[in-house]
């Protein structure tokens, strides 16, 4: 199957999901994803924003970079971070309005661990 970046297999395609579920699947990391779709920002301003000691933050960012969704920009003494790529805010915004789209009782019909 083609997928833009060329032929990848299935399992390949698995374990981007998986990596960006990852990513989602904490509630702090999910909200700074959101945040840098809005703009690109810096730790202290995210931090602040988003009520957290910035050493949480900088091990969520460190996650977040490792999964390849943001990037650190150097400015100076200061570093901006931005997500790694636009089509990953169009992919966040396209997520939430799939999921708000849904109905919540589908959910209850088959259980997953966590969730509703």
């Amino acid at each position: 199957m083609l997928y833009g970046r060329g032929m990848l297999s299935a399992s390949t395609h698995a374990d981007v999901l998986i990596r960006f579920g990852h990513a989602l699947s904490d509630p702090t990391r999910a909200r700074i994803l959101l945040a840098l779709s809005e703009s690109p920002s810096y730790p202290a301003e995210l931090a602040t924003l988003l009520d957290v000691s910035r050493s949480k933050l900088s091990n969520h960012l460190s996650c977040l970079r490792g999964c390849g969704l943001v990037v650190a920009v150097p400015e100076g003494r200061r570093t901006r971070y931005e997500l790694a790529d636009p089509a990953i805010a169009h992919a966040l915004r396209d997520l939430v309005e799939l999921v708000l789209s849904v109905d919540p009782r589908y959910c209850k019909a088959a259980p997953i661990a966590g969730c509703c």
